[in-house]
């Protein structure tokens, strides 16, 4: 079976890579052997192995009627949609890793496969080298899945995880993160959150089979977590996480990407550096963890060989058939119930008796600084806006949710 890659940046040389390492095996799971035929780049490689396989022209393989499957490791929403559609039009399968393309078009991708009778898969463009999509399409399509959360992020875990253990600053970190090569050098995707909100996007629209849009998600990221917050937590019983959340809510969906402090007896507590956990709850099997490499060379290019071996086995036959195109309304997040964990500085006569006039019954927290801090009772969202407004005359350090 012919195949043409699109992208030879680190993962479009990952799927090279484990396509020629693993030939054998691959061709057994597969049933036929798997070859590369094309691969666009905009770049030259003259001198190279694969210089006879190069080219710029994305018509030269969707007009290749011996291309089967096309493999996309670009990255970005253009060309890469226009690429997948025509592709899919053409009777090709279509393998990716691309979590923008699919947060937003996968739905309409997977139906544009599944009238052609071909595949639309992107196993690679949530966790990496973890397996999650095919599990959550095929291991427990009999659970009602109820939530889904988990750490989707390598980065901003490793900076969480060596800001935890080691005292350091969030910047100190970052910059080690980047000379590491697992921070961009514009690392805002990572860091906002916008990462793990686009993840969480397509592990919510798989698991309840409506469209989840990316962006009604309410996201927070990390750069406001200090190394006075990692004490704190630590002296709680905590940890601080980057989790991204999915959940079925009074008849409806909430949906959530935010830095929470968990207790360190919770399974995702022991993910650390850049590794994923994500953990799955189902009305029968109950709790599930999946726990890996979230992203790198190897990982990602494993689970995309591992789609191209998918493809070629159901030549012909669609195999995700769920995902609605129209939009699921999410669940107000100003309804949400929440506790949160809240530094003020101690400046102010009577703090104590303030912060109990407006939040009633507290959990208060000891401060090594000079500060007090306190937990709050469970309550919606609006609530704790409501009365955090009327702290104006407080200075707020920071405020963080809580899993209790």
């Amino acid at each position: 079976m012919k195949i043409a890659l699109l992208g030879l940046g680190t993962v479009g040389q990952g799927v090279v890579e484990v396509i020629h390492e693993n030939k054998e095996s691959i061709a057994k799971r597969a049933g036929q052997s798997i070859e590369i035929k094309y691969i666009l780049d905009l770049r030259s490689f003259e001198g190279e192995a694969i210089s006879h396989l190069m080219t710029k022209d994305f018509d030269v393989i969707a007009n290749d009627e011996e291309i089967a499957i096309v493999v996309e490791a670009m990255g970005g929403i253009e060309p890469a949609y226009t690429y997948a559609k025509a592709s899919l039009l053409k009777g090709k399968s279509f393998i990716t890793s691309n979590k923008e393309l699919v947060a937003m078009h996968g739905a309409e991708l997977l139906e544009i496969a599944r009238n052609n009778k071909v595949n639309f898969l992107f196993e690679a463009s949530v966790g990496g080298g973890i397996p999650i999509i095919r599990p959550l399409n095929q291991s427990l399509t009999a659970d009602e899945i109820y939530e889904i959360t988990g750490i989707l992020n390598g980065t901003t875990n490793f900076i969480l995880t060596k800001m935890q253990q080691e005292g350091r600053i969030f910047e100190d970190v970052l910059k080690e993160a980047q000379a590491l090569g697992y921070a961009e050098k514009n690392p805002e995707a990572d860091v906002e959150g916008y990462d793990a909100c686009r993840k969480i996007a397509i592990l919510s629209s798989l698991a309840f089979g409506e469209h989840v849009s990316f962006q009604d998600i309410p996201t927070d990221g990390i750069t406001q977590i200090t190394q006075e917050d990692m004490v704190y937590a630590d002296n709680m019983g905590y940890v601080i996480k980057l989790l991204a959340t999915c959940q079925k809510q009074d008849n409806s969906i909430f949906a959530r990407v935010s830095p929470m402090l968990i207790a360190k007896t919770h399974p995702l507590a022991m993910v650390n550096d850049v590794f994923n956990g994500i953990l799955v709850k189902g009305n029968v099997i109950g709790d599930v963890m999946f726990y890996g490499r979230g992203a790198g060379k190897l990982p990602t290019a494993s689970a995309m060989v591992a789609d191209i071996v998918d493809a070629a086995k159901h030549t012909g036959t669609n195999i995700i058939s769920f995902w609605n195109r129209e939009k699921v309304e999410l669940k107000d997040k100003e309804q949400v119930k929440v506790n949160y964990f809240i530094r003020l500085k101690k400046d102010a006569e009577c703090i104590e008796s303030i912060i109990k006039e407006i939040f009633g019954q507290i959990e208060e927290v000891v401060s090594p600084y000079n500060e007090y801090a306190f937990i709050t009772n469970l309550d919606t969202e609006a609530s704790f806006t409501e009365k955090i407004s009327q702290l104006s005359d407080l200075v707020i350090i920071n405020k963080i949710r809580i899993d209790k």
